[in-house]
């Protein structure tokens, strides 16, 4: 089974149980919106800060494959191939 990395940052780990980086089977048809939906089936309360009630990406979101925003390529149709890393970036608003 071909895995692929995906990290968050410390204000989604809590999502993830607490985990900055996890090892995710990449599925078959090798999207990031399907690496999504494996992720949510197992973390519901991540589904639900990532992506909004129509199932996209909320717009405070970015996602990138490789050093590549999914924004710019196809959104959640956008591939993943085997060994390359998903990186999940929640902008923080403050001051």
């Amino acid at each position: 089974m071909t895995m692929v990395t995906v990290e968050v940052p410390s204000v989604l780990a809590n999502a993830l149980e607490g985990q900055r980086s996890l090892q995710v089977p990449l599925p078959e048809d090798g999207t990031v919106g399907s690496i999504l939906d494996a992720l949510g089936e197992r973390y519901p309360l991540f589904a639900r800060r990532v992506r909004d009630e129509r199932g996209q990406v909320r717009r405070y979101v970015n996602i990138f494959v490789g050093p590549d925003n999914i924004r710019r390529l196809q959104g959640l149709d956008s591939t993943v191939s085997p060994g390359q890393d998903v990186l999940i970036m929640q902008s923080v608003a403050g001051g």
